[in-house]
This record gives structure tokens, C-alpha cells and sequence, in this order.
């Protein structure tokens, strides 16, 4: 790469090591472990590596020192201590090693003092060396080949990077995981060490012909910082990768529960929102798991606060109207299209139709209220308050079923079955603030009669 282009893409890979870096702190913040640890000095130390690497940084460095080569020193280091974290992290990872603490505890701490020593030898060397003249950033390797102590300085910081990279990707190779998310990490870092081996590769030659006077392959070594840079990216992507994935997914489902919200808490009782920015609150790009709580927890609020209105009619109108097959005799009679819903999709359907239901009643009890002088002191039905479906959910897998719930408010199932509702109340004149439970039975007929209208 020119030194433009290098400037350009260390840069950019520095801005965006440092933004993750950001992110993981505010995560180390909330879930302080020492593998999350790891993972944040590791993405600090990759953006003060590209820094530093960057021609134009590495350029600046020299001149504060009054070493044009010194950066040199800092950068070989910190990329030493990145891929040295990336092992520890593979390390601890392993289920295998977990299981047996004290042999996990011996590779650490021996591939610890491993890299601990090698970096205490470059500086020696690299101190006690004589770099007079001039630097060029992307050529360090080959222009000192020739000086003994650099000569040292580079084997050890290559044997080192060689032997670390290629242990790393041997140890991804050979752990299992059941989370899928880490495994996709594991072999994320696996291709990643391949690609900073392939620096190794570049440079080793490159190195040994400039030492011998020879600079025919000066080039490939320059060639060499390409690889080590995809490495990095890929490295970046590893660690980061199933978090956006997680992010993202948690901004899908806030917008995927926007219309239950509109229905429950909106429609309901504004002042069950936590703020009244709460109905925007998906557009934020920011804390979105925490706006994705407390969605839930308003949601969940809320029906609570339609509880006294929910009839029994809506879930039993849906358990029906799924039941019921057309007759065989009549040509134009229309299967629903959830022919083959799950139980808890089922449920989702009935607790969707139920809470349609009742905003739609507790709306006409404000109308009425409204009309007799009282607005906002609507009467609740009397009797025992029915239960939703789904209500004995665990807290665990509240999210996925309002999901579900959200996705079924406007199914055809759903549709069929408070129209059948509608029907069995006018047909039977039945009052709503009377409704009975055993009521419920008496829709299965009028369910049959919709659901085969054209």
C-alpha cells in the first residue's frame, strides 16, 4: 500500500476499533468478566496500534521522540499484546480447559510469560540499536535489516506473532461450542490468524534477502501489512460481529412490537409509558436494549390495565374458528390460512384477539362516559376478571410471545374471529358489561357461519 492509501485505511480501522471499544466499556460497565475485559483492552490497543502504524501518525510519533523509527517499537508491541489477548481469550473459551483448571491455568500462565518476555527482549534490542537516518513507515523492516540488533528485534517479534497466530487458530479449530454466536467468533479468529500469518509470510523473506543486501522482495513485505490489516478487520468483525447481530435483532423486535404497544399503552393509558418520548423510542440508535425492556414492561403493564375489559368470547371465538373445517359440499367455502399454526402461535392469535377486543371496549366505555358527562371515568364490567392466554409465561419468554402476539393482531384467524364475535353479541343482545363466561361456548356456530362467508 502508498502511504496515502495506508493513511486512509489504518485510520479508518483505528476509528472504528476505538468506536467498539467505546461500546464494549459501556457493556464492561453493566457485566464486568473478565473475557468482556480482554475483548476492550484488546479493541484500545488494536485503535492505538493503527494510530500509531499510520504513516502519518507513525511520522509525528518520531518527531515528538526525535527517533524517526521509534513508533516502530510501540506498534510491533501492541500488535503482539492484541493477538496475545485473542489467544488468552481462546483459551478461556474452551469448555475442554474449563473443565480442567489447572492445566487451563498452566497454558495461561506460560504462554503469558511467553509474551511478557518476548516484548521485554525487543525493547533491549531495539533500544540499544542504532536507527540514524531517516524512516520510511512501511519499509522499517527491510531499511534496518542489516542492523544486528534489529535483526534479533524482528525474529523474535515474528517467531513470536508466528507461533501465537498459528496456536490461536489450532485452538479455534479444535473448541466446540454450543453457543452458535461464539462459534461463528471462534471461527472468525481462526481465518483472521491465517491472514496475519500471512504477514509473517510476506516479511520473513523479505527480511532475510534485505539482510543478505539483497531488497528484490522489499515490496512483499510491504505487501505483508495488507495481510495483517484484513486480519484485523476480521478480528474486529469476530468480536463484535454477533453483538450488532443482537443489537440489530433488538431494534427489529421494538419496531415489531410498536403496533401492541400503539394498542396497549398508547390507546390505553399514555401514562404507562416511561417518558413521553416512549412511542419514538425505537428511532434511537443508542441503549436500544434497554428501550427493547422497557417496551416489554409497558406492554405488559398495560394489559394488566385492560384486564378488567378482556372477555372470554375473542379467545374462544379463535380456538373455534382454527377448529372449524369447512363442509365438504360447499365449493366456496374458504380455509383460514393459519391451517398449521403452532400451539403458542395459536395462543399468540387468541391473546391478540383479546386485546383487541377489550380496547375496543374499554374506547366505547370512555364514548359513553363521555356522553354522560364523566370523560376519562369509563365503567368497568362487572364479574371476575378473565385471564389472557399465555399470562403464566415465564419472564425469560415474555419477549418472543409478544412477539408473536404483535405479529397475530391483524391475521385473517384473528380477523374471523371478532367478526364472530360481533355476531354472536348483536345476535344474542347480550350486554357487554353483563358478558358471562359460559357465554364462550355459543360462538362456534356463528364462527362456522363467518368464516364461510365470500
Amino acid at each position: 500500500m502508498s502511504e496515502s492509501t495506508s493513511n486512509v485505511v489504518y485510520l479508518a480501522i483505528a476509528i472504528l476499533d476505538f468506536v467498539i471499544a467505546g461500546w464494549k466499556c459501556l457493556a464492561l460497565l453493566r457485566d464486568p468478566t473478565p473475557t468482556l475485559s480482554l475483548i476492550t483492552v484488546n479493541f484500545v490497543t488494536s485503535g492505538l496500534v493503527f494510530t500509531m502504524a499510520a504513516p502519518v501518525g507513525y511520522r509525528r510519533l518520531g518527531e515528538l521522540t526525535g527517533v524517526p523509527g521509534f513508533a516502530t517499537l510501540p506498534v510491533y508491541i501492541g500488535i503482539l499484546t492484541c493477538f496475545s489477548l485473542l489467544h488468552l481469550l481462546t483459551m478461556l473459551w474452551d469448555p475442554r480447559l474449563r473443565q480442567r483448571p489447572a492445566v487451563l491455568r498452566r497454558r495461561v500462565t506460560l504462554w503469558s510469560a511467553a509474551y511478557v518476555a518476548a516484548p521485554a527482549v525487543m525493547i533491549v534490542a531495539f533500544c540499544a540499536a542504532d536507527l540514524s537516518g531517516p524512516a520510511d513507515p512501511l519499509k522499517f523492516n527491510t531499511d534496518y535489516a542489516t542492523e544486528p540488533l534489529i535483526q534479533v528485534f524482528l525474529a523474535v517479534f515474528l517467531t513470536t506473532l508466528a507461533c501465537g497466530t498459528l496456536s490461536t487458530y489450532r485452538q479455534c479449530r479444535m473448541v466446540k461450542l454450543e453457543d452458535p454466536r461464539f462459534q461463528r467468533a471462534l471461527r472468525s479468529f481462526g481465518i483472521a490468524m491465517l491472514f496475519v500469518f500471512g504477514y509473517v509470510v510476506c516479511c520473513a523473506p523479505a527480511i532475510t534477502l534485505a539482510a543478505l543486501g539483497n531488497h528484490t522482495l522489499d515490496t512483499v513485505g510491504v505487501l505483508g501489512s495488507t495481510f495483517g490489516s484484513i486480519g484485523a478487520l476480521i478480528t474486529s468483525y469476530g468480536l463484535s460481529g454477533a453483538a450488532v447481530g443482537a443489537w440489530l435483532r433488538e431494534r427489529r423486535d421494538i419496531k415489531a412490537l410498536q403496533p401492541l404497544w400503539d394498542l396497549v399503552v398508547e390507546g390505553v393509558d399514555e401514562d404507562l409509558a416511561f417518558s413521553v418520548d416512549s412511542a419514538r423510542s425505537h428511532r434511537l440508535a443508542w441503549n436500544v436494549g434497554f428501550n427493547l425492556h422497557r417496551r416489554v414492561i409497558e406492554i405488559l403493564d398495560g394489559m394488566r390495565a385492560l384486564r378488567p375489559w378482556v372477555s372470554p368470547l375473542p379467545a374462544a371465538a379463535v380456538y373455534a374458528a382454527y377448529e372449524h373445517e369447512p363442509s365438504p359440499g360447499k365449493a366456496d367455502a374458504r380455509r383460514l390460512p393459519e391451517r398449521d399454526l403452532s400451539e403458542r402461535d395459536l395462543e399468540a392469535a387468541a391473546t391478540a384477539a383479546a386485546l383487541r377486543d377489550a380496547a375496543q371496549r374499554l374506547q366505547a366505555a370512555r364514548r359513553e362516559a363521555a356522553l354522560r358527562g364523566r370523560p376519562g371515568h369509563p365503567q368497568a364490567p362487572g364479574g371476575p376478571q378473565v385471564a389472557l392466554p399465555g399470562e403464566d409465561t415465564p419472564a425469560s419468554d415474555e419477549r418472543q410471545r409478544l412477539l408473536r402476539v404483535a405479529q397475530a393482531l391483524t391475521a385473517p384467524l384473528v380477523v374471523t374471529a371478532l367478526r364472530a364475535v360481533r355476531v354472536q353479541r348483536s345476535g344474542s343482545g347480550v350486554s357487554e358489561a353483563t358478558e358471562e363466561v359460559s357465554e364462550a361456548t355459543k360462538v362456534t356456530d356463528e364462527v362456522s357461519e363467518v368464516s364461510e362467508r365470500p
